[in-house]
């Protein structure tokens, strides 16, 4: 069992950056691919990024965000820059043992974390 908790959500101007935090729980933190939803209101849950050895992208966030862990922290990192009126939402961490499809096939998630964006 993985427990996730997000931080770092918050209030923003556009163009202004945020970086949520995602504390996972556990000793086999190392052997899970991590990833990043969000889901505004009124749409569906969508995936932002994804990490294993590398990091993998939503087209609306590529070049832009950034995915990050730190193994020894059981921590995952999203750093988001530039951001939008559109990137509002409530932001989930989640993660899957190794592999497979970043976008699909998460097991575990967190409670989520409010981000919004000020035009």
């Amino acid at each position: 069992q993985v427990q996730l908790v997000e931080s770092g959500g918050g209030l923003v101007q556009a163009g202004g950056s945020l970086r949520l935090s995602c504390a996972a729980s556990g000793r086999s933190f190392s052997t899970y691919t991590m990833g990043w939803f969000r889901q505004a209101p009124g749409k569906e849950r969508e995936f932002v990024a994804g990490i294993s050895w590398s990091g993998g992208y939503a087209d609306s966030v590529k070049g832009r965000f950034t995915i990050s862990r730190d193994n020894a922290k059981n921590t995952v990192y999203l750093q988001m820059n530039s951001l939008k009126p559109e990137d509002t939402a409530v932001y989930f961490c989640a993660a899957k043992f190794w592999g497979g499809d970043y976008s699909s096939g998460y097991d575990y998630w967190g409670q989520g974390t409010q981000v919004t964006v000020s035009s």
